[in-house]
């Protein structure tokens, strides 16, 4: 099973807010997805799959077209949004806090797609783009005290830092930590986590030394 982490876009937002709908309580209005990916369209990322029931061209039943159809999770012939991450720059002028600095909204992955490193991949995504594009100096987010999966990809996984404990940060009463990583772009890069031979440090000619 093929698993391809791209840039979202807004054809995604159905799809991604389905994702969220089944995954987490902390739900959110379409207009709100529109509002990250038209505003800071680098930062947010979806993961899709081409594995589906049938290729339509398969499909024998009127039935079995109508019910791929109404599956939300299908955005296009085959491709599936099994997963999503939902980035954005700082952009409140009352904030104290003048530094650029990135805010990862919400993450969200499948459960039948889970424990495959999806959540690790959209996040470095993000956080490369937040770095990259938008010159992100750090990057902050909240989670939920008792998201015991998602602590452990933040905290041991991908270094964020516990700043502290926003007492009933959520709608349900549910205290969440504040997190926190500064962002180094060359510690972001591809090849820094991917076991690469070569690194590749973005200016390069990638077909010099290739022979004609």
């Amino acid at each position: 099973m093929a698993i391809t982490i791209r840039r979202a876009t807004i054809n995604d937002v159905q799809a991604m807010q389905n994702a969220n709908l089944h995954n987490l309580p902390e739900n959110y209005q379409l207009k709100y997805y529109m509002y990250h990916i038209l505003s800071w369209p680098q930062a947010s990322f979806v993961a899709t799959t081409t594995e589906g029931p049938k290729e339509l061209d398969e499909i024998e039943t009127e039935a079995e077209l109508q019910n791929i159809k109404a599956d939300p999770s299908y955005i296009s012939k085959g491709e599936k949004i099994v997963g999503y991450v939902l980035g954005k720059m700082e952009d409140d002028p009352e904030a104290a806090d003048k530094t650029p600095h990135g805010h990862v909204t919400s993450l969200s992955v499948m459960r039948t797609y889970r424990r495959q490193g999806i959540a690790e991949k959209l996040m470095r995504q993000a956080l490369f783009a937040l770095s990259e594009t938008f010159k992100a100096e750090y990057v902050s987010l909240h989670v939920r005290k008792s998201n015991r999966a998602a602590l452990h990809l933040y905290r041991d996984t991908l270094k964020f830092e516990v700043l502290s404990i926003e007492k009933s940060y959520y709608q349900d009463g549910e205290d969440a930590y504040s997190m926190k990583k500064v962002l180094k772009l060359d510690e972001l890069l591809p090849s820094s986590f991917s076991n690469a031979d070569e690194v590749d440090d973005l200016e390069s000619d990638l077909l010099e030394g290739l022979d004609e």
